[in-house]
């Protein structure tokens, strides 16, 4: 298995069973977690944790907006310039929590550096 399916599967894991326990910022600890555990080089640092949280937040905001017929996603959808669309409100949602866990991912291959060369 290559670094890219580990490090993903393990941030996807690991975010579904912080996000029991702690709140949204879980999804953060999770990638750092991976990125100091799991090596990865380049662009895959920030892309690979992003997708695992993106793809996580978009399945479980799409279960929970799907068992009340999306009433609570199409009213904050009002309210957000999306046009009443609860798909996009859902895609927005995922977006936002996969480039906090991206930057998180930089933070972790960072702080890997910073303790491996002392």
């Amino acid at each position: 298995m290559s670094q890219k399916t580990i490090n993903f599967t393990a941030t996807f894991i690991l975010a579904l069973i912080l996000s029991i326990f702690l709140p949204w910022w879980s999804v953060m600890t999770a990638a750092i977690i991976t990125a100091l555990f799991v090596e990865l080089k380049g662009f895959a640092v920030f892309y690979i944790p992003f997708l695992a949280i993106f793809l996580l937040w978009v399945l479980y905001a799409f279960m929970l907006s799907n068992a009340n017929d999306f009433t609570l996603a199409k009213k904050i959808a009002v309210l957000l310039p999306l046009g009443g669309n609860p798909y996009t409100l859902i895609l927005v949602t995922g977006f936002i929590g996969g480039l906090a866990a991206g930057i998180a991912g930089i933070f972790g291959k960072e702080c890997k550096l910073l303790f491996r060369s002392r």
